[in-house]
């Protein structure tokens, strides 16, 4: 079992600077979009507002972290191994605390996983071995490039000969899996092999590549779009085939974000035709229903669905590329000939349930607006630790979630 172990942090602030493709850079004002969490006749609560842009928590003190470890170890019993999952808004390696934070949980029998660290708080290289001596067994390293100079220029990395030398330490004695936003025509091509090569040869147990995100329809809803002037996403089919390719060129784990994952299929595994024999296990369907979802999710669901021979339900797309991350401008581009009565919308949406209903009934037809699941697949940056099983036993447990919220709010009515 992991618990979070969360340290708190605000992006650009504690982590030594933005990275030059970051994602929080350039926001100014977040406004409220909505959400399921709001109150029903209120727009905007802590999730939907200062929670998207992580920007209200400070770091917190150790004695705190540690008191909310075991806080919830109290309160979820569980006999086993127990991990303490170390992650913040900021960059954990800036933490003044981390090593007093891994030690007082080594202390308490509790090994520590570093969660998503570009290592540019590090200015020693060996503070790896002090941390593993403290029990911290995983690490997840975004390392952009192997190169000192690119880490430097693109990373705020203001010591990256330190910072690679740790990385060097975690990949020869705890498990070790790299990461790195790929910018097109800047750490692709010759110089992501020369990384991954770097990282085979010190041992890295996996590579995640993320595709740059630099548009409001690939994500960036925070007003702060581009991030980078000049510079075009790579279209996420190229990007599958660059995450493809990898795989098959290097001997550890390559998955990718948004797309694909080439040991378990994901997203979406339950789509592909050799697994066309799980879809027996998905509820029958018996509502009528539209489903909106997001470009890049859409075709995969409405394979699924056509092969559940579900007439009565549709997938709609957006503009926008991850489901999620859907707003009210989302819905407001829609062709409202294409939705049915009742409207499905992603559970975690960043749409609050009044301007659902109103943008969504806004061509005179009274249209019921339902929540389906949070998730419906993983992108790679999850199924990079699972196995082809856990991604499809998953899958089929959200989607027979979907067809529960399908079959309650569009049922026939008299």
């Amino acid at each position: 079992m992991q618990l979070l172990a969360d340290v708190g942090g605000i992006p650009g602030k504690d982590c030594n600077g933005f990275c030059k493709y970051c994602y929080f850079r350039k926001v100014k004002e977040v406004k409220s979009f909505g959400c399921a969490y709001c109150l029903p006749n209120k727009i905007g609560c802590e999730r939907c507002s200062k929670g998207v842009s992580e920007t209200q928590n400070e770091f917190k003190s150790p004695f705190q972290v540690i008191s909310e470890v075991q806080n919830a170890l109290m309160m979820n019993m569980h006999r086993g191994k127990v991990t303490a999952n170390i992650s913040g808004g900021g960059d954990i390696s800036c933490y003044p605390h981390l090593e007093t934070l891994t030690s007082n949980l080594n202390q308490l029998s509790i090994p520590s996983i570093l969660s998503y660290t570009c290592g540019k708080g590090i200015n020693d290289g060996e503070i790896a071995s002090r941390l593993i001596n403290n029990g911290v067994e995983e690490v997840s390293f975004t390392i952009f490039s192997s190169d000192p100079k690119l880490r430097k220029e693109w990373i705020k990395d203001k010591y990256p000969k330190e910072a690679l030398k740790a990385c060097k330490i975690f990949c020869e004695n705890i498990k070790l899996t790299g990461a790195a936003v790929i910018i097109p025509g800047v750490n692709d091509g010759e110089i992501l092999r020369q990384t991954c090569n770097t990282l085979e040869e010190w041992g890295a147990k996996g590579m995640l590549l993320m595709r740059f995100a630099n548009t409001f329809n690939e994500g960036l809803i925070l007003g702060n779009e581009p991030i980078l002037k000049g510079i075009e996403s790579q279209p996420v089919e190229d990007f599958a085939e660059l995450v493809k390719q990898i795989n098959q060129e290097y001997n550890f784990r390559v998955s990718g974000t948004p797309l694909c994952d080439p040991e378990t299929g994901g997203p979406f595994a339950i789509a592909k035709d050799e697994n066309e024999v799980f879809l027996q296990f998905i509820k029958p369907i018996t509502g009528e229903a539209t489903i909106i979802t997001s470009k890049i999710a859409a075709p995969f669901i409405s394979k699924i669905f056509d092969k559940l021979e579900a007439d009565t339900v549709n997938v709609v797309a957006v503009e926008k590329e991850i489901a999620c991350l859907i707003t009210k401008e989302d819905l407001e581009k829609l062709d409202l000939s294409e939705i049915k009565d009742v409207a499905i919308i992603p559970g975690r949406s960043f749409v609050h349930q009044l301007d659902a209903e109103r943008i969504l009934s806004a061509d005179g037809v009274e249209r019921l607006v339902g929540r389906g699941p949070d998730t419906l697949s993983f992108d790679g940056e999850l199924s990079i630790d699972m196995t082809d099983e856990n991604v499809i036993e998953t899958e089929l447990e959200q989607f027979n979630d979907l067809v529960d919220a399908i079959n309650f709010f569009g049922m026939k009515r008299i």
